[in-house]
């Protein structure tokens, strides 16, 4: 949902003081009290000075965001390995991480367990918050309305980056105020706090944020920074943006009426454009082949929080994609993939032979292969999510590019979210109804209104096939077990809050008021 527009030297100066500020804020991990000059190039007396500085300061966050997710593959190695569907080839890493042996002594553990990226976005944005408004007084051009929408972004950004890290470690450090070369050590802050502190700010946030960008709408009318709706569509956080996230916060503490709510808002107005970039329920050929409307390619509206790499920017990369991960020839010249998921995994999810996704074709009688290709070798490659550019050059793929979003959620996620929501309420033909609404592009049948199985199982087994790849499954897992309490080995992990990762100890070193989470111990 990131397109940096990186290229536009106008707005470079804001842009590298934050990023350079990022840098510095990566030592939250912390030190007592670093009595430094600031380096920053851009000083604080010019940085908020124009209708320049404002984009670059709100472009400037969302990157940091993208880059906090992304980094070494945070997004996918934390959602989608423990306890997931995916199995690792060679790599001893991703096998201690799909075992759960998180204290694994592999350099990775340790990159991706520290949080110091995510306090960047942190403090990026708890600093616009605090400075923007200067620029007003200083160029005309930056509005009230613009300054308003900018602030809520920044606080809707916020909050997401703590129900982020909230969901991976538990208790975390809540901070609330910028900081500029002076660290303090701070406790973790209990997470029902820092879960209700991100649920207000995000409240806040939605009362002020649009629908969309750029276009007619009612709290930011006219073009946004001088461009129009194709510009911005799936660029920023919106008003929809804000009710997804709050939704999973919800769901993640089990306040399944606020789900409802909250999920209700977002299947009643997330058409309010009517465009055809609005967010929407998508074929196969978009979930896919990266077509118009794919939620992986390029920045689109059925990213209602995702943040995306624009190839056309220069901003492919080679790290922080799935593909670097699941892709393997013949799609990149790369011989085998660090991770795949089994045939008997695949044949045991996708369980309807009329499944467009994986499924029997009844004129080929071939297997499909819009989810997976060499389903017959040992090792099938995952290629539903395959944004491949410009790059391949190396035999063993190592120089692949790719340019996929770090996608959070989208329709079809909501909706499932919102069915599981009116299961666990007892509203079992709504929660029917939502699941079917989600599957209803799969080619799978319908389940049945007068059926007797069990919907909750259904819809996780729904969001298993659905949402594979996009980091949800174990945090799909968890909340399943939170709602059944039926597997006695998870109910363990549970009840010992196994279900965190560890703390990095660059962090635990540099701060000695933070502690270990016990199951780690």
């Amino acid at each position: 949902m990131i397109n940096f527009i990186n290229r536009n030297t106008n707005f470079n100066k804001a842009v590298t003081a934050l990023l350079l500020l990022a840098v510095m804020s990566m030592n939250f991990s912390c030190k007592k009290a670093l009595d430094v000059r600031s380096t920053r190039l851009s000083t604080e007396e010019t940085q908020w000075t124009t209708l320049e500085d404002g984009l670059s300061g709100v472009l400037g966050m969302y990157a940091l965001m993208r880059t906090a997710m992304a980094s070494n593959n945070t997004h996918w190695l934390m959602g989608d390995l423990r306890q997931g569907d995916f199995q690792a080839t060679n790599r001893s890493d991703l096998k201690a991480i799909i075992r759960g042996d998180l204290k694994a002594s592999y350099p990775i553990m340790n990159e991706i367990t520290n949080w110091r990226r995510f306090y960047s976005v942190i403090n990026a944005t708890s600093l616009f918050i605090e400075r923007s408004g200067e620029i007003l007084a200083k160029d005309k051009r930056y509005t009230k309305v613009n300054n308003d929408v900018d602030i809520a972004q920044a606080r809707a950004l916020r909050a997401f980056a703590y129900f982020y890290m909230v969901r991976i470690w538990g208790d975390v450090p809540l901070i609330t105020s910028s900081h500029d070369g002076q660290f303090e050590e701070h406790e973790r802050t209990d997470q029902k706090k820092v879960l209700a502190f991100a649920e207000a700010e995000l409240l806040a946030a939605a009362k002020t944020l649009p629908i969309y960008y750029g276009l007619a709408d009612p709290q930011l009318p006219g073009d946004y920074y001088g461009k129009n709706r194709d510009y911005w569509n799936g660029v920023l956080l919106t008003k929809i943006s804000a009710y997804g996230i709050m939704s999973h916060i919800t769901a993640w503490q089990g306040r399944y009426t606020e789900t409802e709510v909250y999920t209700k808002f977002i299947m009643d107005n997330y058409q309010k454009d009517g465009t055809q970039s609005a967010p929407k329920y998508i074929d196969m050929d978009d979930l896919t082949e990266n077509g118009w409307n794919s939620p992986f390619a390029f920045k689109r509206g059925v990213q209602i929080v995702g943040f995306a790499f624009e190839y056309g920017n220069g901003e492919a990369t080679a790290n922080g994609h799935i593909e670097q991960l699941t892709l393997a020839a013949p799609i990149i010249r790369k011989p085998t993939p660090d991770m795949y998921v089994p045939k008997d995994t695949i044949l045991s999810a996708f369980k309807d032979r009329k499944d467009l996704r994986f499924g029997l074709d009844t004129v080929t009688k071939l297997f499909r292969t819009n989810y997976f290709v060499n389903f017959n070798t040992e090792k099938p490659i995952f290629k539903k999510i395959a944004v491949v550019q410009n790059g391949d050059i190396g035999n063993d793929g190592t120089y692949a590019v790719f340019s996929s979003a770090v996608l959070f959620t989208r329709l079809e996620e909501l909706t499932l979210l919102r069915a599981e929501a009116l299961a666990v309420l007892g509203f079992r033909n709504e929660a029917i109804e939502a699941l079917n609404t989600a599957t209803a592009k799969r080619g799978i049948t319908s389940f049945p209104i007068g059926s007797s199985d069990d919907v909750l199982d259904a819809i996780f087994a729904e969001r298993r096939r659905e949402l594979m790849g996009e980091g949800w499954r174990w945090y799909d897992l968890v909340r399943y077990n939170r709602i059944k309490r039926n597997n006695p080995a998870f109910n363990k992990i549970l009840d010992e809050n196994g279900i965190y990762w560890p703390i990095s100890k660059d962090v635990l070193n540099a701060n000695k008021r933070i502690v270990q989470n016990s199951y780690w111990n």
